[in-house]
């Protein structure tokens, strides 16, 4: 997985998933993947159903985390992921809200 290199960019995108994403364990597995990839900022159910991701990081981990975030957990059913660009938010780690 991809770590963030001292100097890299810093980019942000705002990620909504629906499908069965709330419920499963889908926010942990979410704050798992963007920690593995140097990622900070938060996963959060929404009323609606679905789960909202906002990260901040490289070009490279957002892309890695936007594919894995089609995956899921095991019993996890994702049906959609829409992706946005964001304003960079400084965090300290990836956390769930």
């Amino acid at each position: 997985m991809a770590k963030a290199q001292p100097g890299a960019p810093r980019l942000a995108r705002r990620f909504l998933i629906r499908g069965r994403v709330q419920g499963v364990g889908y926010r942990y597995f979410v704050q798992a993947a963007a920690q593995g990839l140097g990622l900070t900022g938060y996963a959060k159910n929404l009323d609606d159903g679905r789960v909202e991701v906002y990260a901040a990081g490289s070009e490279e981990g957002l892309s890695e985390l936007g594919g894995l975030l089609w995956k899921g957990p095991r019993w996890a059913d994702v049906r959609g992921v829409e992706q946005s660009e964001a304003p960079v938010i400084q965090y300290m780690d990836f956390h769930i809200r």
